[in-house]
């Protein structure tokens, strides 16, 4: 079996390299070769910018193993909950791989939030601990939280960050004042209102709109959206110039932490104890 660290992908070398990161040490704490594959984009990456080693995305992935006599597949989601990259788009592309190559297998992993798992707190407790860091390199005193991702058109995954703000409320308990959950950004129309509120929008509102707050980052590989000059970034610097007294501290991301590899060890277990066949 060939083993799949799968993330949507980027056009930012950051991204690719943090997946090329966690996988290999993910590799060398399960015993096994961990390939970083996106599922799009990341194949555009001037491979100058990889070391010298382009990127791989899935389809050209698969083919290429295929071609080597590989039959079977085990893929680990880089992300936090049912995304519909996994949920539909992949099935589709694995659809028409088939249809050209032949029938051959594939597993896939829980994601990294686990609600089939019990009460999973995995996660929550990385962020819990990036945002006690936040509070101790800055020297903060009960700041409130918001716990920010990148926004969703699907409402499970709105509701899997909602559920990990809350888990991050009973554990950072009177370390902070309040904990909130936002959206990066969001669809229009109605049907999309699950991913508010805003991040721009918590951070006009009460309780979060003056003095220091720590933006908790629920997102894993630097880029576009979450790098040091991303999106997220200028969200708080127009807030804090549109709210004079308002200081933002952004956490590190949950995916660039050592913790991560823990988790993912973990669900590499469950690809044996309770796979899901695609």
């Amino acid at each position: 079996m060939e083993y799949l660290l799968i993330d949507n992908g980027s056009l930012r070398a950051a991204s690719y390299l943090n997946l090329r990161a966690v996988a290999a040490a993910l590799g060398r704490r399960v015993g096994a070769r961990v390939h970083p594959v996106s599922l799009l984009h990341s194949r555009k990456i001037d491979p100058a910018e990889l070391g010298g080693e382009r990127a791989w995305t899935f389809e050209p992935f698969v083919r290429a193993r295929i071609a080597a006599g590989v039959r079977s597949f085990g893929i680990l989601p880089f992300f936090f909950g049912p995304t519909g990259a996994i949920a539909r788009y992949l099935p589709e592309r694995l659809e028409a791989l088939r249809a050209r190559h032949g029938s051959f297998a594939v597993a896939c992993a829980p994601f990294l939030f686990d609600g089939d798992a019990g009460i999973d707190r995995a996660v929550a407790e990385i962020a819990a601990e990036n945002v006690r860091r936040c509070i101790r390199v800055n020297g903060l005193r009960r700041p409130p939280v918001v716990l920010v991702d990148h926004g969703s058109p699907l409402a499970s995954v709105a509701y899997v960050r909602d559920f990990i703000a809350g888990q991050l409320s009973v554990l950072l308990g009177p370390e902070a004042a309040r904990v909130g959950a936002a959206s990066m950004e969001r669809r229009e129309g109605a049907e999309y209102a699950f991913n508010e509120p805003l991040l721009e929008r918590r951070l006009r509102s009460e309780g979060y709109d003056s003095g220091d707050v720590v933006v908790a980052m629920l997102f894993l590989s630097p880029g576009r959206h979450a790098g040091p000059d991303g999106d997220v970034a200028a969200i708080c610097a127009a807030a804090e110039e549109n709210r004079p007294g308002l200081r933002c501290h952004m956490t590190d991301l949950v995916g660039t932490r050592p913790e991560i590899i823990d988790l993912l060890a973990n669900r590499f277990a469950a690809l044996e104890s309770r796979p899901v066949a695609l």
